[in-house]
């Protein structure tokens, strides 16, 4: 079970990123104790979700859910939570590494080798995979949402776009979950923002006109109930836009999983049929994963535009282009890109089999899938973290919020620069 943090006893050593989702700490376990085990404290302020975040309360108590429920190596686990009046706040394993953007920033050339590739991308699906097996579609897979431990290896992060797909017996229209068993136990270059400039809606309670309600409540209890029968309590780059929750039109059909008619994501990583407003599965996410091996082998995304119209305008219509002769030097990994951004999802690489058809890809030819932890290691390992505090030092993490929120004098003799956008303050 996860613990209660103690918030009286809790000292922040430092921030580690700021989001519309919330603040991120870097938390001394035990003060008395320096340096004998850190946690991130991602913390959620109640009174900055205003009319532009209806839904953000509920956001954050779902991914506190999903995360008691995660037990996979590549996947956060809860360590405990806290709740005050103004604040939610959940702790989470610290990963020092960074994230995948930051170190694709800190080599020569920007670009991964196709060894790295292979390695974090193998990763990165197995996590998939687990998610999808339990009905959960990830819907927010970019570099800064890959972060790397102190071992090397990954763990996904930020799963409040996540969504939890309702059962459906129809005809198919979207990937069935892979044949892996759930196991169920306790940033800053792209940002978030409502599609197209609107503010975010609440997602309808239903996510497909043809199931019943009762259904999809029962999908869910099942869900948090799958592994102790009980539900919890809910408690350097050009930025690019993250998309918020908004319902584009009621759902109408299903498959063995249903489909989501919810316009989110990150603008470079979103799916067509996401902007189309078609209604998505788990698909998205091996689209995403796609984009995302693109961009990690040739330092940039494959559909970014000069706005958001355009980016959109061309993840519909164009085709997927590579540099110079990669394809001839790099025939596996230009295939593995081109099935995985095929824009009809029923074509697309996992759509069939989810992620047991990219396993199978040559690209992953002698991946040790079963044992990605125990026999592989990782290109790179990060050097030891260097957050050495000494007794006394560190801060209140409820009086970092006080502050925010004490009313500041005004400036004398210049007026506030309006330097923020649409886009700004984000994971």
């Amino acid at each position: 079970m996860p613990m209660e943090v103690d918030l009286d006893r809790a000292r922040a050593l430092r921030v580690l990123g700021r989001g519309a989702m919330g603040t991120v700490f870097l938390v001394e376990a035990d003060p008395a104790r320096p340096g004998c085990g850190r946690y991130a404290l991602k913390v959620f302020d109640k009174r900055s979700a205003g009319p532009t975040k209806p839904d953000a309360d509920r956001r954050a108590r779902w991914e506190v859910t999903l995360l008691s429920r995660l037990a996979h190596p590549h996947l956060p686990s809860l360590i405990g939570t806290a709740e005050t009046p103004d604040l939610l706040a959940w702790a989470v394993p610290y990963c020092p590494g960074g994230d995948l953007n930051e170190l694709r920033y800190s080599l020569a050339d920007r670009v991964f080798s196709p060894a790295a590739i292979r390695f974090y991308i193998a990763e990165t699906v197995s996590a998939l995979a687990d998610l999808h097996a339990s009905g959960i579609v990830y819907r927010d897979l970019k570099p800064e949402n890959v972060l790397l431990r102190a071992d090397g290896h990954v763990t996904l992060t930020d799963f409040d776009l996540s969504r939890l797909l309702p059962a459906s017996t129809s005809s198919p229209s979207t990937s069935p979950p892979p044949q892996v068993k759930p196991v169920f136990h306790s940033g800053h270059r792209r940002t978030r923002a409502s599609a197209a400039g609107h503010h975010a809606k609440r997602e309808p309670s239903s996510a497909a006109a043809s199931t019943p309600k009762l259904q999809q409540f029962q999908n869910l209890v099942r869900f948090l109930t799958r592994s102790n029968g009980s539900a919890p309590e809910l408690a350097k780059k050009t930025k690019s836009a993250r998309v918020s929750p908004v319902s584009r039109k009621a759902a109408c059909s299903g498959a063995a999983w249903g489909r989501s008619y919810s316009f989110v994501g990150t603008e470079e990583y979103v799916a067509p049929e996401v902007v189309s407003g078609d209604g998505h599965g788990f698909a998205v996410d091996w689209w995403a994963v796609g984009v995302l091996v693109y961009e990690m082998a040739f330092g940039r995304t494959p559909f970014k535009g000069k706005n958001r119209k355009e980016t959109f305008r061309n993840v519909l219509h164009r085709e997927v282009e590579f540099p110079g002769d990669t394809q001839r030097r790099m025939p596996e990994l230009t295939d593995l890109i081109s099935r995985l951004l095929q824009r009809d999802p029923a074509r697309r690489l996992g759509y069939a089999c989810g992620a047991d058809e990219i396993r199978a890809h040559p690209f992953f030819a002698g991946m040790a899938w079963d044992m990605l932890a125990e026999v592989t290691r990782p290109p790179y390992i990060p050097p030891p973290a260097e957050d050495n505090a000494a007794d006394g030092e560190g801060f209140d993490v409820r009086d970092y919020f006080k502050k925010l929120h004490q009313p500041q004098p005004p400036e004398s003799g210049s007026s506030s620069s309006s330097s923020s956008s649409d886009f700004s303050s984000v994971f």
